[in-house]
């Protein structure tokens, strides 16, 4: 089998290199220039960049087996989120790699900007002995305002305290209780610009937090405020910061970012007042090392088909539980078979989860059952990025549903539809011993692992039924890995869930059928 190409276009550790090179072709391509990376872009089943390289709509269109796009670091201002999405491309990055540095950077611009090094240090090494001019302020008892409580700002936060600073926060994702853990006050965002001496920006882009601080909101703001933005560029607006220091109002800034990156012209570089540093949050051997195996891990699983948890172009709403990842696979396989029972797609499924997973996001099960359900029916290859557009565009709607309560199992996903006038259900489990398995079809009890081969008979309950089947199975030379028979309420009729070690041909698909007492029969390929 051909193994998937990765793209490296720009540096990342040796080790996550190594890791990458296990199961796919690395082509190295740091360095090159954006026409050569287009040129190469039609043979890549992955693309792990920093921030200097742009993958837009025309280089994914570019690549019609492209599954990945590694950002080796945090921001994704430099990936097209939504064309990524729309072509079925999963983005991941490396979300914790390059927290502990960023936030020591942060602390880093926080006491240069508050002790004044940086002009000391220019005026020294200009030949001046200015001592008197460059007085500070001390961090102890100041307080400060903390825009942004995820993890840098939660690190910024912890490391400030030690300084023995008060802490507010605005953060409108964060519990009251979690805030109070960490010993921050949350408050409403003009109450923590009114209250802060020293302001700290942690938050993302987006069109809510563009120009966030500007001329409007730092008049809001102590007199003598200091600024510290190590965050992204375009949430500070340059000039009115520039200004604002300039006639007094802000007694000075620590800036990292940039509206425009890379850049070498800013209004903020002609005050002296202001520190400014070039994009370095993350520069540290130890987050680029971390940040470059993080992402190529990613990558690696992306390829293999498996669900990132922590995609960027995927709501899979709160934490999830490492418990949730087995039934993931399990979710996509029932969709599957669920497929091949109805022949045709639901205008709602229902995706039921019961037991101790219902005290999880039911979001990713559900998720992974949509994909399963839709691969048989789509031109388009069912990724777990584009299957709710594909779904929206079939007209299918996913109800999730979560019930504590359960019989005979710790925890149960179950698939639900209506095709052609007919409910159609399937439900599945995975269990230490087993792992995988099948547990309920069209109310009959069966229990049989999941193999990608899977046969599933309705057959009338008499004797001589199962035998007939397994002589076929055995002249065909289809091997029998596993087999549960499971009765009706009724006793009327009996269903067979059988795994296969090999495929079953429509041929002899129907040459099953054809055997007495055999009154459906479905092959359903997990592979």
């Amino acid at each position: 089998m051909t193994r998937p190409q990765v793209i490296i276009a720009e540096a990342i550790a040796a080790e996550g290199i190594g890791a990458l090179s296990e199961s796919a072709e690395v082509l190295d391509m740091v360095g090159a220039s954006r026409d050569q990376l287009l040129g190469a872009m039609p043979a890549a089943a992955a693309i792990i960049v920093r921030s200097a390289t742009k993958v837009d709509r025309e280089m994914i269109e570019a690549a019609p087996d492209l599954a990945v796009i590694g950002r080796a670091g945090i921001g994704t201002d430099n990936i097209d989120l939504d064309a990524a999405t729309e072509h079925g491309v999963m983005v991941v990055n490396a979300p914790n790699a390059n927290t502990i540095s960023a936030a020591e950077h942060t602390l880093a611009l926080m006491l240069a900007q508050a002790r004044r090094v940086p002009e000391a240090d220019q005026s020294l090494r200009e030949g001046r002995w200015d001592r008197s001019k460059f007085q500070g302020v001390e961090l102890h008892g100041k307080t400060l305002g903390v825009l942004g409580l995820g993890k840098i700002g939660t690190l910024v936060a912890q490391r400030a305290s030690a300084f023995g600073m008060h802490i507010v926060a605005y953060d409108p994702y964060v519990s009251e209780d979690r805030a109070r853990r960490l010993g921050v006050a949350l408050r409403p965002l003009d109450e923590v610009l009114a209250s802060a001496d020293i302001v700290t920006i942690h938050l993302p882009r987006t069109s809510q937090t563009e120009n966030l601080i500007d001329e409007a909101t730092i008049s809001r703001m102590k007199d003598g405020v200091r600024i510290i933005n190590v965050a992204r560029g375009g949430i500070v607006n340059e000039q009115d910061l520039a200004d604002a220091v300039s006639s007094g109002k802000v007694g000075g800034a620590a800036v990292d970012v940039f509206e425009t990156e890379p850049t070498t012209e800013s209004p903020l570089f002609g005050v002296p007042q202001i520190t400014v540093t070039p994009h370095l949050g993350a520069s540290t051997k130890e987050a680029q090392g971390k940040a470059g195996i993080a992402v190529a891990e990613a990558v690696a699983a992306a390829l293999t088909g498996e669900l990132v948890l922590s995609a960027v172009n995927l709501d899979l709403g709160p934490v999830v539980s490492p418990r949730v990842k087995p039934f993931i696979g399990l979710a996509e396989q029932l969709g599957k078979i669920f497929t091949a029972l109805a022949k045709g797609l639901p205008s709602e499924l229902e995706v039921l989860v019961q037991g101790e997973l219902a005290e999880d996001p039911v979001k990713p099960i559900a998720l992974s059952a949509l994909k399963g359900t839709l691969a048989a029916s789509s031109e388009v290859p069912v990724s777990y990025v584009n299957a709710p557009l594909i779904a929206e565009a079939r007209g299918v709607s996913v109800i999730e549903e979560s019930q504590l309560e359960v019989e005979d199992y710790q925890s149960i996903v179950r698939i639900s539809g209506e095709v052609n006038g007919r409910k159609r259900t399937v439900a599945g489990t995975v269990m230490a011993r087993k792992g995988a398995a099948l547990i309920g079809l069209e109310g009959y009890a069966i229990e049989v692992p999941m193999t990608d081969h899977m046969l599933l008979i309705r057959n009338d309950d008499i004797p001589g039924c199962i035998g007939r089947v397994g002589t076929y199975l055995g002249d065909i030379g289809n091997n029998i890995a596993d087999m549960v028979v499971g009765r009706s309420r009724e006793g009327a009729a009996a269903m067979m869930g059988i795994a296969l070690d090999g495929p079953v041909t429509d041929e002899q698909l129907d040459g099953l059928l054809a055997l007495e007492g055999i009154a459906a029969a479905r092959y359903v390929d997990l592979s």
